[in-house]
């Protein structure tokens, strides 16, 4: 093995920078916040080990993470993820059919909002969901009959998420988009001649036979964006509300439920522990799109 490593001693070079990083900013913290869910630890005591006290806790008696976190990260999650992914496909389809210059400008307004979501949040967001009758969409509907008094679109818990979904799925045509995009517009052109010879009579039959199967590379890499940008979404709902915890916790995230924990009351033991069920719940999430995109046998 030694002798395979060192004929190939170039070939490691270039990706040992790469290699490092992972390794010091991704599996190092990640190990030693394993290692502290299993630890009483309020960042001012050394860790005491507790065993799996902290993940008992977590799944019998944490009401504010059962009742609040854990429905609101599914919600938002189910309704998000395959949205904004369903809605990515779309539109990198649609902006393909278009000419070249076109296509180019089109595609640079879909993805800059992904890039300025805190500029859009405070520029558009906020006075378009203002709960005051000067807030443009009250404004509009009332002017349109649609409402007799304004919406607290971002204060009403019963509003809150809708909120914070509709500006989700407005902000995530990012590089899962951009992929998609260049998966479609790499599709050989012949397949679609060899499909119209074979029956294929519409473009709905070409995306679902030709284009779909051809590009399942850059289907995945959207599906795993789509899935971490979701779960790791936490500061939209404090953000639109203004207020931290959001209104009787309508907003409230296992995102928010970390920070909660961990920067707020100090018990890293217990936010660490929040945050290896997090990563157990974003691996299933991804390993259900390698089933359903990988390539058979990865």
């Amino acid at each position: 093995m030694w002798s395979r490593i060192w004929q190939s001693r170039k070939s490691y070079l270039f990706i040992a920078p790469f290699m490092l990083c992972f390794i010091i900013f991704i599996v190092i913290p990640v190990l030693i916040a394993i290692g502290l869910s299993f630890t009483y630890y309020n960042a001012v005591e050394p860790p005491r080990f507790i065993g799996w006290s902290n993940f008992q806790y977590l799944i019998s008696q944490d009401l504010l993470f059962l009742k609040y976190a854990l429905p609101n990260t599914f919600k938002f999650a189910i309704i998000v993820g395959p949205g904004g992914y369903a809605l990515a496909f779309i539109l990198a389809w649609l902006i393909s059919l278009l000419g070249k210059k076109l296509r180019k400008w089109i595609a640079l307004a879909v993805y800059t909002p992904s890039l300025t979501v805190g500029i859009a949040m405070t520029i558009i967001w906020l006075p378009l969901l203002s709960g005051d009758r000067i807030g443009y969409l009250n404004s509009f509907l009332l002017n349109q009959g649609l409402i007799d008094v304004p919406k607290l679109w971002v204060t009403d818990p019963k509003l809150l998420m809708d909120s914070m979904i509709a500006v989700s799925l407005w902000s995530s045509m990012g590089v899962g988009f951009l992929a998609m995009l260049a998966g479609i517009l790499n599709v050989d052109p012949i397949l679609y001649e060899a499909g119209r010879i074979d029956g294929i009579r519409s473009r709905l039959q070409e995306v679902w036979y030709i284009t779909i199967p051809s590009m399942k590379p850059q289907m995945l890499f959207g599906a795993v964006m789509a899935i971490v940008t979701t779960f790791k979404t936490g500061s939209i709902g404090v953000e639109l509300s203004g207020q931290n915890p959001t209104p009787e916790y309508s907003g409230h995230l296992i995102v928010n439920h970390i920070q909660d924990f961990g920067f707020i009351r100090f018990e890293m033991g217990y936010a660490a522990a929040i945050s290896v069920f997090l990563l157990l719940l974003m691996y299933a999430s991804n390993k259900l799109s390698w089933s359903l995109f990988g390539s058979k046998g990865e």
